[in-house]
């Protein structure tokens, strides 16, 4: 958003952008008149960050996990209420002085928490005297959050009672960190008692709703109702029975399900006997209430007979009769249809009689005094999160507007809250390492940053592990490939064990750019040689196994005639050679022309001409490094261009230095022998290959070589230099024999074209 600053601002240029200064507490106050457009940063996140998390918490006003520029123009505005100099946050202490303090609420706070720490004569706050004061306030029996624990309770009624709270309806968290229940808790719970008792009250005052008083009735229509369907399934079984004796043997399961269950390890409660009938099937046979029954269905029938057979029917029966059933089903159905309109609680499961003495004890108003007295301590707590945040904001929150307003710490080389830590890997350090969730979503928008990056997997003794990406802006990349380790010393200097996963090539220096076009070379000269040695190792076992197979198969095979020589080929050979051999005379002629103070110019050209190219390329590309790709990758959302240029780039990354004042011995037992044998006969064999190439110019070899490789044949015989050259092609071909061509004159002129 623009606006219309009044403000004088001073900015200073750096990273190729124009960047804001904070001289003084008037730059912070009128942070809010600041062109947005001028921020180096629209959003970063809480997390993954060198950022004290609890400061960022306080300034993420929406808990969204991200900080924006209207909350940090909030903070500024409510740091502009608590202190009486906004440039005070410019020296970034953990400690403030009472004097300070703008907010006579918070320097109340500020002095309570001194007063509860006995240091009445102190004259500043600091962060770990909040951090204590709070300590004890939390480990008190009140601490002002309007929620009390059981220990809190100094009755041990009145703390069983809290916890019978907390059982049945959860807890809500102190701020101890410990369970515990609120007001609403409190009222829940008394609401739902209240509701369960006064029905239970309604059912105890009529007798047809509970024959045997509620307790009894309940315990009576409990026991029906577990074996109300086995018994209505005996009944119906033996009327069937009755109707027809033909059922009977289907009726009490065949012999083979008997078998199948029999195979198996049995017990009384096993699910296959819970199938079967309660008692063996006979047309009007009453159901007995022990001996010879259903062994997964006796301890029910037994708690039938002692909780609703002898209560509703009467003492001494061993056999329920199918009238007696329906007598006693009758007897339980007005509890059951009144049951049915019971309210639904957690509270029932501490029992009726647990209920009725809560009702009566009178425990809701203790426990209900016990909150009051808690909550009445928040504005005191209150106090001292505001000086939580007072200190806070001293320490950190002019570290935020150097990492979100402009990236002074960055540029400053003072450590930015993106860079985790060091890497330290193939003879080098790299100081620019950020921390990131998933490399490959990652990589997918940082290469855009024109850096080289490597992605780092970084773990710890006891499991810890994390992932990093390191910005190599100085060396080559030679011997950076995937699979390497390091070591990677975080900020706060605990080691770890690195290994590169990932690699985002570019162009690391101009150093390497120059070097870069030999090098391809030598990678290309050995690819060549590996694949042609590749081949001449297949065509060498396949000569070895033709050989092979024409031996045994000697006496049958003919023997094959000798192939003639291609003279065509030949020629095309010859053409080659002499074509690239005149190529190389023409340059070292068009050299050994020039004065001898010249020649090492000459070279010095010709490799700057190779390798200006690549360098040119790679200082496009330095120029232009951004780190904005990276850190947009990870969740920021940075407004500006964030140059990482070749001054600066090789700042953030550091090259093996010997210190100042070290001696160094050069006597290196293990170095190469002082008589090299190989380097002189490769620089004979150089020089014996220019001794030859000059004597071919000069025509010295002529009477030596055939026809096709005079020297005469190509170029005139007066002078080497300046010669003119002539067609090799034509040379070849005799001009008594070409069509149409007049016989050559026994001269010493040249060939004619």
């Amino acid at each position: 958003m623009k606006t219309n600053s009044t403000h004088a601002w001073k900015f200073f240029r750096v990273g190729g952008v124009d960047q804001v200064t904070f001289r003084n507490g008037a730059d912070i106050a009128n942070l809010d008149q600041l062109d947005q457009k001028l921020w180096m940063t629209l959003a970063m996140p809480t997390r993954g960050v060198e950022f004290d998390a609890r400061t960022a918490d306080l300034i993420d006003l929406d808990r969204d996990g991200r900080i924006r520029p209207p909350e940090v123009i909030a903070a500024v505005k409510w740091a502009e209420t608590a202190f009486k100099d906004l440039g005070d946050l410019l020296k970034s202490s953990d400690s403030v002085a009472l004097a300070a303090i703008k907010d006579p609420n918070i320097l109340a706070g500020a002095n309570r928490i001194l007063a509860i720490l006995k240091k009445p004569a102190a004259t500043a706050i600091t962060l770990a005297d909040v951090a204590d004061a709070t300590k004890n306030l939390v480990e008190t029996r009140f601490n002002g959050d309007g929620v009390i624990i059981p220990e809190t309770a100094e009755d041990p009624a009145i703390k069983k009672i809290i916890e019978d709270i907390i059982a049945v309806l959860g807890a809500v968290v102190d701020r101890s960190g410990k369970p515990g229940l609120n007001q609403a808790k409190l009222d829940q719970f008394f609401t739902e008692l209240q509701t369960l008792a006064d029905w239970a009250v309604k059912g105890e005052a009529d007798a047809a709703l509970t024959p045997l008083g509620l307790e009894g009735t309940v315990a009576a229509a409990a026991a029906v109702r577990a074996v109300k369907a086995k018994v209505d399934d005996y009944f119906a079984r033996c009327r069937l029975a009755a109707y027809d004796p033909r059922a009977l043997v289907a009726l009490n399961r065949e012999e083979k399900e008997y078998l199948a269950v029999t195979v198996k390890d049995l017990s009384l409660t096993a699910q296959e006997l819970a199938g079967f009938p309660l008692a063996t099937i006979a047309a009007g046979k009453a159901l007995p209430l022990s001996g010879p029954v259903n062994p997964a269905w006796a301890g029910a029938l037994t708690a039938l007979n002692s909780a609703a057979i002898t209560p509703l029917l009467g003492a001494g029966l061993t056999n329920l009769t199918e009238s007696d059933w329906t007598t006693l089903t009758a007897k339980l159905g007005a509890f059951e249809c009144w049951s049915a309109g019971k309210p639904a609680t957690a509270v029932e499961k501490l029992g009726l009689p647990r209920l009725r003495e809560l009702v009566k004890s009178g425990a809701k108003d203790k426990i209900a005094a016990l909150i009051k007295q808690d909550a009445a301590l928040e504005g005191e707590f209150s106090q001292f999160a505001s000086v939580e945040k007072l200190v806070r904001f001293q320490k950190d929150l002019y570290e935020l507007l150097t990492n979100f307003v402009n990236f002074a710490d960055f540029y400053g080389r003072t450590w930015a809250v993106f860079q985790s830590g060091t890497l330290y890997l193939d003879n080098r350090s790299c100081n620019l390492c950020i921390e990131v969730g998933d490399g490959g979503k990652h990589g997918a928008l940082a290469h855009l940053s024109g850096a080289y990056l490597a992605y780092c997997d970084l773990s710890r003794p006891g499991g810890a592990k994390r992932q990093v990406v390191a910005v190599f802006t100085d060396g080559d990349s030679d011997n950076l490939i995937v699979g390497r380790n390091g070591v990677f010393y975080d900020r706060k200097g605990q080691d770890w064990d690195a290994t590169i996963t990932k690699i985002v090539a570019n162009s690391i220096s101009i150093r390497e750019a120059f070097w870069s076009p030999y090098k391809k070379l030598v990678r290309m000269i050995e690819d060549q040689i590996a694949k042609r040695a590749a081949a001449a190792d297949a065509a060498a076992h396949q000569q070895l196994a033709t050989t092979a197979q024409t031996a045994v198969n000697a006496d049958k095979a003919k023997p094959e005639p000798p192939k003639k020589i291609d003279t065509g080929t030949l020629a095309a050979i010859g053409l080659v050679l002499t074509t690239l051999l005149g190529a190389l005379g023409t340059i070292f002629a068009a050299i050994l022309k020039l004065p001898t103070w010249q020649i090492p110019l000459v070279m010095v050209g010709i490799v700057l001409g190779i390798s200006l190219p690549s360098m040119f390329l790679a200082y496009m590309k330095l120029r232009k490094r951004n780190l904005g790709p990276i850190l947009d990758a990870n969740g920021w959302a940075i407004n500006n261009v964030a140059k990482m240029n070749i001054p600066f780039g090789e700042s953030l990354t550091d090259l093996p230095e010997l210190p100042a004042g070290s001696e160094r011995s050069l006597e290196d037992p293990f170095a190469d022998k002082k008589r090299p044998w190989g380097l002189y006969i490769f620089v004979a064999a150089v020089l014996g290959l220019f001794v030859l190439i000059f004597a071919w110019f000069n025509g010295s070899l002529d009477d030596n070589l055939p026809k096709g490789l005079k020297h005469d044949t190509y170029f005139e015989h007066e002078t080497w230099f300046g010669k003119k050259p002539i067609d090799p092609v034509a040379s070849l071909i005799p001009a008594e024999n070409a069509a149409g061509a007049a016989p050559r004159a026994a001269t010493n002129a040249p060939p004619t074209k």
